[in-house]
């Protein structure tokens, strides 16, 4: 598939099948994710693979509890991939996915977040590639913040000068892959003078 049809095919999944994604495509996943854009050439993202579920699970549970409904700028997400934002009755923010990665980056580095989210979509490209299904998740911050959150970081060996940024969530998509949604109009401006 060409890149830009791949771009287009991909979508954010949160409905995973029980099954395990291959640690060799894992391992071209995170590839992926080391050749991404990153400020000044600095490389400073580190990724932390957790291909556990019952950890992905508890991890997940920590990403809910984090939400603040308040700063949400829309209501609605997908009737067909339903997120916490369309039913708050999900109790993880990883929707079952058996698999994720967590990406840190510096905390006191002007270029973190965007380091480490260009990181995140060369992953879940890669992923689209191989015919695995991924979401990017947020909170990063906020789910780490609390003694359990700590507890993982410390286990990870993760430096306390880093923060967790987002997620990748990997996995097979349970039931139909979704179909495109059209695009919103007016969102381009090209400037020519």
């Amino acid at each position: 598939m060409e890149l830009l049809e791949l771009m287009k095919y991909r979508r954010s999944i949160r409905k995973y099948e029980d099954r395990q994604i291959e640690k060799n495509d894992l391992n071209k996943i995170i590839e992926a994710g080391l050749f991404a854009p990153n400020a000044g050439g600095g490389q400073r993202c580190l990724m932390v693979a957790v291909h556990n579920k019952d950890t992905v699970e508890k991890i997940g549970r920590l990403n809910v509890a984090c939400m603040d409904r308040s700063r949400l700028v829309g209501s609605y997400v997908s009737k067909e991939q339903p997120s916490i934002i369309d039913d708050p009755t999900i109790k993880s923010g990883f929707y079952g996915a058996p698999m994720v990665c967590v990406l840190f980056g510096p905390k006191n580095f002007l270029y973190s977040i965007p380091d480490a989210f260009c990181c995140a979509e060369n992953m879940v490209l890669e992923a689209t590639n191989l015919g695995i299904s991924s979401c990017i998740i947020a909170r990063g911050e906020e789910t780490f913040a609390n003694s359990e959150g700590e507890a993982y970081l410390k286990q990870w060996n993760i430096p306390e000068t880093y923060i967790a940024r987002c997620f990748v969530l990997l996995g097979y998509c349970k039931g139909d892959y979704p179909a495109e949604k059209p695009r919103k109009e007016g969102r381009c401006l090209i400037v020519e003078e």
